[in-house]
């Protein structure tokens, strides 16, 4: 393990105990659960309630927005003292409530004041996870963790909904029960760390960590960058299986098989960050990500091969699951408060909430090979900008261990 790997008392960040792991990880899974199980759910509604796609899609966008809304506007109470505890509270609350009337109460009107009520909870959720990790030492290998467990996790669920049947009951009830088992531990949360001079640092020691005004401008370039990757990552998601049905003759039983596999990657990708943490630096291997994300967007709508598109949608979910993480970890290390971890996923969920609408509109107007394009050109333009901020987040984070940044290129790989 690298010598800087382990930050010292003085940053104010907490080590990652058994109790904090459940805590952190359990909220912000639970918090960011209904993004996951959205086509579970309007099966649900279609086949139990009678909705029609549309409407149940609606009531999901519905949801989705509260969601995000919720996040944004509870992120500065969950970066500031004790907030978060009565932000995850009342947001898992809520989250338990609004989706346990939707799952065992079989009227329309509760049904859907139950979806958006637990929607708007489960963005407290979030938030209140997501300004928590902040406070966990090693920001690159805790939001491996987070993206590892929050895969992990959602796996099983959609495995186990099938098996129970896809009813209001197993779509709603499990994550009405999953946030009243997380509500039950919010106590084991870490509360913001104590704020630390940065003096013996590369920053002057008159600067506060989190309220700088470069950080700032890092904190808010770095949540419109996320919420531009978010419109392009999951507008290729959306017409995936059209395209590679229209494209490269692919039938549902290989789309499935790109889900699973992808899953899979995903698993991989988050359990290395996870692992190994700084040893493999943060920008550098961000770069590498996104433009071999970039790249691989360019590639799928030009493959025509059902085999080679199963290959370029499998890797590119992998490394989207990477880039997420090392996103988040930037968010993380810039400030310990969780003042730009909070609202992360909020805006991630407003990117996300237009991208099947964008990625369809591409496609039926510029073809998917034109769609890959804008999409890839989307990538390669946020590269520059998401790089200087993971090198503001690199040199914050230093300052606040009393250690040296992580080295560039080449030496950051294996620092």
């Amino acid at each position: 393990m690298s010598k800087n790997s382990v930050e010292p008392e003085g940053s104010g960040r907490v080590q990652l105990t058994a109790r904090r792991a459940v805590s952190v990880f359990g909220i912000s899974v639970v918090g960011f659960m209904t993004a996951n199980l959205v086509p579970v759910m309007i099966v649900a509604l279609t086949g139990e309630l009678g909705f029609s796609v549309t409407d149940a899609g609606v009531l999901i966008t519905a949801s989705l927005l509260a969601c995000a809304a919720s996040c944004l506007l509870t992120s500065r109470w969950s970066s500031a003292g004790g907030g978060r505890y009565v932000v995850a509270r009342v947001g898992l609350a809520l989250t338990a409530l609004g989706f346990g009337a939707a799952a065992f109460v079989p009227s329309v009107p509760v049904v859907i004041a139950g979806i958006v009520i637990g929607g708007m909870g489960a963005g407290g959720a979030v938030s209140a996870g997501g300004a928590a990790l902040g406070a966990l030492r090693n920001p690159d290998r805790a939001s491996g963790i987070n993206g590892f467990t929050n895969r992990a996790i959602v796996s099983v669920v959609l495995f186990a909904i099938p098996a129970l049947g896809a009813g209001m009951g197993s779509a709603f009830g499990l994550l009405a029960g999953l946030a009243a088992a997380a509500l039950l531990t919010t106590a084991w949360l870490p509360d913001r760390p104590a704020p630390t001079s940065t003096s013996g640092s590369s920053l002057p020691a008159t600067t506060t960590l989190g309220s700088s005004r470069t950080t700032t401008f890092a904190g808010v370039g770095l949540l419109a960058c996320f919420a531009l990757w978010a419109l392009s990552e999951d507008s290729l998601w959306a017409v995936a299986a059209t395209m590679g049905a229209d494209q490269a003759r692919l039938d549902e039983t290989g789309m499935g098989l790109a889900l699973s596999l992808s899953a899979l990657g995903g698993l991989v990708a988050t359990a290395l960050v996870g692992v190994f943490g700084r040893r493999l630096g943060r920008t550098v291997p961000l770069a590498l990500v996104l433009v071999t994300g970039g790249l691989l967007k360019l590639l799928s709508g030009t493959v025509t091969e059902p085999g080679w598109y199963l290959a370029v949608i499998i890797a590119w979910n992998t490394i989207y699951a990477a880039a997420f993480v090392y996103i988040l970890a930037v968010a993380v290390a810039l400030d310990a408060s969780g003042r730009w971890s909070a609202p992360l996923l909020g805006v991630y969920l407003i990117g996300s909430s237009f991208a099947p609408v964008f990625g369809t509109s591409l496609s039926a107007g510029m073809g998917y090979a034109g769609m890959g394009i804008v999409l890839a050109c989307m990538t390669f333009a946020l590269l520059i900008p998401l790089i200087v901020i993971s090198r503001i987040s690199v040199r914050i984070e230093a300052a606040s261990a009393g250690r040296s940044p992580e080295p560039r290129f080449p030496q950051a790989a294996i620092a």
